[in-house]
């Protein structure tokens, strides 16, 4: 068999062809089989060959995601014509906006129904994605958009919350229990200056997050 010569040409065409039938069927009703239906061109062997299992691939697209991230955030800071709060409501808004984000978001929530990869998760959340928002807070701090004293803690607070206290998957609650909740850190923020949540940010932020409502966990039968 002759060997492939751009391995990595055939890996984004399955990682292009896997995150369209994520975004249409959803992660859990899309196959490998139905990879190769859309592929047309690759079995299910040469597939394998490249990515262990679906999750490798989910995987890998939420690492393509988080790059892209990082790309807008680093995007937002360099532009001149918004001061640090504003960059931070961009950011967000980006986020919240982004469907193939909210989708993959999506295909994730059932492995955090795993307490190892859970764990993990927590861990990312409280350590490194802190990160991706510290140095918009501290902008604003420099140019006095952003009166904070709790730089650091605010970046906690918005990474740890957003990601786990916001997802109905944990905390159930209707529409309108979750714009309450969204106020109420919304509210939290406020009173350590950064004022990031506006109307129309607390409207999008709940319409994000409300996309995810029926995405609880299933009762485990008690032993």
């Amino acid at each position: 068999m002759a060997r492939n010569a751009h391995p990595e040409v055939t890996e984004r065409r399955i990682l292009e062809a896997a995150r369209d039938l994520f975004m249409e069927k959803g992660y859990e009703k899309t196959s490998i089989q139905n990879i190769v239906d859309r592929l047309g061109d690759l079995s299910k062997g040469a597939i394998y060959h490249h990515f262990k299992s679906k999750e490798a691939i989910l995987d890998r697209l939420n690492s393509t995601d988080w790059d892209y991230s990082q790309g807008e955030r680093d995007r937002i800071m360099a532009r001149n014509d918004l001061n640090g709060l504003q960059k931070l409501r961009a950011l967000f808004t980006v986020a919240i906006n982004n469907e193939e984000h909210q989708k993959l978001n999506e295909a994730g929530l059932p492995f955090l129904d795993d307490p190892t990869t859970l764990a993990s998760n927590l861990n990312f959340w409280a350590t490194e994605l802190p990160k991706h928002w510290l140095p918009i807070i501290e902008e604003g701090m420099r140019d006095g958009s952003i009166p904070t004293e709790y730089p650091q803690e605010a970046a906690e607070l918005i990474s740890l919350l957003a990601n786990y206290w916001l997802l109905t998957r944990f905390y159930p609650a209707t529409r309108a229990e979750l714009k309450h909740r969204i106020q109420c850190l919304a509210t939290m923020l406020n009173a350590i200056n950064i004022p990031v949540f506006n109307d129309d940010l607390i409207n999008l932020t709940t319409d994000f997050y409300a996309q995810f409502d029926n995405q609880s966990p299933k009762q485990k039968p008690h032993n």
